[in-house]
């Protein structure tokens, strides 16, 4: 879903123009409105905008100082200069902006979208549909690329003790090519990729180089980046700003949010990849990596639904707890297909897993069976499903088993019984998301209701957001916004003294104006003419 923005210091223009864009082609196009540069700043801190439509001559922060500082934030936002000015030195200041375009308010409405039109048809033609880049130098790349993956997949594990000295892990990053500082703290961001059903290895593979290389099309010209495969089949992407690229620490995480969700986007449009990314809610020293690392891994293992795009950012003050598994051959792999509810894969390994230790000693056998159980009430815990789940007091009670055929027929029962409550919880989750939301407008009418901050609040990618509400409701989100606040505004018309210009406030519009626009357009009344027409009954 692209976002467009609306600017202008006007308000008749503005709203109208919201008007007719909100409903031109809700399920693609997520609008907002500001009626000054500074407001439209505040949005443009906050989220990515794709494309923005402003008047160039405002009081205050004029249109082309607010899209210097636009493209300074966001250098792929497309521009549409609107204004009643035709003046050459206007039009020539514009003209010099990369990606710009420039109307006249005298062209109408007709004019304005058929070019918002045909820019995102241009956005979506310069997707990476058609664009992967060839390798070139490939077998030189791919040694490189496994070096470091290696190098940094022990130091995510040991970083402790990997860079006591900084001098020789400075050497290591120099051999090997990184292209990170070690006197430089570091973001992490994980990649959880759900492939297609049925992919192929090489398939798999393809579209995992897939998604590494647009990664470095989306970020490279502002970051520096690495990225590696945990053990877990897991991206990993190791991230520092650029010396000439001062972003602040909350605006490279809102800059890396807005771009991660583009390309949860595409992956799923193009190939049916359904990608879920868990992000640090900051830097961290290179000692601590390995920490942040399991941290941030727990944390998606926690709130991971593959069916879902999502993106999960740490909180501030979070608890950093780590669970440690017996490091047995496949635990690893039963851990990441039951986290991820990879129901044939996990029962594959774990099939093979007692076919290969039924000849062993009864130690190993009991060994094996204490770690899988182990794996099993981890996840059980982690969502909190002991309630549910029957005879889980046998789980560390071997000798209540008949027999080591038995004990392992019932870890098999547990699991199957596992992976059934999760995927009945998982079908449930969306549907009580968007309860949620739904209760969440009706007792905040006044506040922010914007599909952005509606999406922070509950951990959706916004463009999903907006397709599963209308799956779940029947109608678009802005639609039903409209209907809460006209329902509202009905009532606190009829059954209060307040003025119309506080009614307004209390159902999210900040100007009595645009409040008597909306609830004519809904009702065919203005909001005086309603309450009149109630003393008459």
């Amino acid at each position: 879903m692209y976002r467009l923005l609306i600017v202008d210091d006007e308000e008749l223009i503005t709203d109208g123009l919201y008007d007719v864009f909100s409903r031109l082609m809700p399920e693609h196009l997520d609008v907002y409105k500001a009626y000054s540069g500074k407001e439209a700043l505040d949005w443009m801190s906050r989220t990515r905008i794709d494309i923005i439509l402003t008047d160039i001559s405002m009081p205050g922060l004029s249109g082309l100082e607010l899209i210097e500082r636009v493209q300074s934030l966001w250098p792929h936002c497309r521009v549409i200069f609107l204004t009643g000015y035709d003046y050459f030195d206007y039009v020539y200041q514009a003209i010099q902006m990369n990606d710009v375009k420039y109307l006249l308010k005298t062209e109408g409405y007709a004019k304005v979208v058929e070019t918002v039109k045909e820019i995102l048809m241009e956005l979506k033609q310069s997707s990476l549909k058609s664009q992967l880049p060839e390798l070139t130098d490939q077998e030189k790349h791919a040694y490189e690329m496994m070096a470091q993956s290696d190098f940094m997949r022990h130091l995510i594990q040991k970083s402790n003790v990997s860079v006591r000295d900084f001098s020789n892990l400075e050497v290591e990053f120099h051999h090997l090519n990184i292209p990170l500082k070690t006197s430089e703290q570091v973001y992490l961001v994980l990649g959880n990729l759900t492939y297609p059903k049925n992919t192929t290895y090489t398939k798999q593979t393809n579209i995992l180089h897939y998604v590494r290389s647009y990664w470095e099309q989306k970020f490279s010209s502002q970051l520096k980046s690495l990225s590696i495969m945990d053990r877990y089949g897991d991206l990993v992407w190791f991230i520092q700003m650029k010396e000439d690229k001062p972003f602040t620490p909350q605006h490279l995480l809102d800059y890396l949010e807005g771009n991660l969700e583009m390309i949860q986007d595409d992956c799923l449009q193009i190939m049916d990849l359904t990608l879920q990314f868990t992000m640090s809610n900051g830097p961290v020293d290179w000692q601590s990596v390995s920490e942040k690392y399991e941290y941030l891994r727990q944390l998606q293992q926690l709130k991971l639904d593959s069916k879902y795009p999502s993106i999960i950012k740490e909180q501030p003050n979070q608890a950093e707890t780590v669970e440690t598994l017996n490091p047995i051959p496949k635990m690893d792999l039963l851990t990441a297909h039951l986290s991820a509810n990879r129901r044939e894969e996990f029962f594959e390994e774990f099939y093979e897993l007692i076919k290969s230790v039924q000849k062993d000693s009864y130690h190993q056998m009991t060994k094996v069976y204490y770690s899988v159980a182990l794996v099993l009430y981890v996840d059980i815990s982690q969502n909190q499903l002991q309630n549910r789940m029957d005879d889980l007091d046998k789980t560390f009670k071997i000798d209540e088993h008949t027999s080591l055929t038995s004990s392992f027929n019932y870890l098999e029962k547990v699991a199957n019984q596992l992976f059934a409550l999760k995927k009945a919880d998982g079908q449930d989750r969306a549907s009580q998301v968007i309860e949620g939301i739904c209760q969440y407008i009706e007792n905040h009418l006044d506040e922010d209701l914007s599909l952005v901050r509606l999406a922070e609040i509950h951990y959706f990618n916004p463009s999903y957001l907006s397709y599963f509400f209308k799956q779940e409701q029947g109608i678009n989100l802005s639609e039903y916004i409209d209907r809460c606040r006209i329902r509202k505004a009905r009532e606190l018309l009829s059954h209060s003294d307040l003025k119309v210009r506080e009614v307004s406030e209390k159902v999210g519009y900040h100007t009595a104006h645009s409040f008597t626009r909306f609830f004519k357009k809904m009702t065919g009344m203005t909001p005086k003419e309603y309450r009149g027409s109630l003393s008459k009954q």
